[in-house]
């Protein structure tokens, strides 16, 4: 017997959510795609056509400014930021994705791509995990290192220092969730790993020695589990 065994970076009810999630996103939208580390320029309509989606049938909107982020640069205040990168709602029928204007980089990508679930997801799923599920799916059309980039975020400069969050998921979620992505393409030490941050690339190493170590007969990432239950607030659906 190994002298050590690997930790799984999440607790037991939310792997058993992330496994089965992904495995009801794999027969909502097919196999899980290659992951993704850059996008370039035009973000929106790259992001379309990564997740199958027309640009033409959205109606994107920009709110929000720097002013008060100024103020409090100025100031040298410490501000955290949880608020609403991006809303999605259906106005006359059409989807409309309204963005904060002062996004950017990775917070850009994971905003959009996750407000573009919405628009995969609306009139498909209607389980009380919809946002936290909206997350997972950047995962499987291979958007996950923007997310786990985004997810929390410290920077500190001569004036101040920031705290910012961002989506559903934690660091130790997008790992796990990643893993058992690479884990179901065959991945077993992804290239990809590089260009995450050093907290959710440590949680992924975790977890893909975790699902190493899992016998297929123990029903691991790459098998579905079509009967759920819902545990500690998340709904896993059947």
């Amino acid at each position: 017997m190994p002298l050590f065994t690997a930790t799984c970076p999440v607790n037991p009810r939310e792997q058993q959510w992330i496994e089965e999630s992904l495995a009801w996103l794999r027969t909502a939208f097919g196999p899980p795609r290659a992951v993704i580390t850059e996008l370039g320029d035009e973000v929106f309509g790259r992001l379309c056509q990564l997740m199958d989606i027309d640009p033409k049938t959205i109606t994107v909107e920009l709110y929000g400014d720097s002013n008060e982020d100024d103020l409090a640069r100025a100031a040298g205040l410490t501000v955290r930021s949880k608020g609403a990168a991006g809303h999605y709602r259906r106005e006359n029928g059409r989807p409309v994705i309204a963005l904060d204007r002062t996004l950017t980089s990775n917070r850009l990508v994971a905003t959009v791509a996750h407000e573009l679930g919405h628009v995969l997801l609306d009139g498909r799923y209607d389980h009380d995990d919809h946002e936290p599920l909206t997350d997972l799916l950047t995962v499987h059309f291979g958007l996950g290192i923007f997310a786990a980039n985004a997810c929390f975020d410290v920077s500190q400069d001569h004036q101040r220092r920031q705290v910012r969050r961002l989506g559903y998921l934690t660091e130790p979620m997008y790992g796990y969730a990643l893993a058992c992505h690479a884990h179901s393409r065959g991945e077993h030490r992804p290239d990809w790993a590089a260009h995450l941050d050093v907290n959710p690339r440590v949680y992924l190493k975790r977890g893909c020695a975790t699902c190493a170590g899992r016998h297929e007969s123990d029903v691991a990432c790459g098998r579905e589990r079509p009967h759920c239950s819902t545990s500690a607030g998340i709904v896993v659906r059947s």
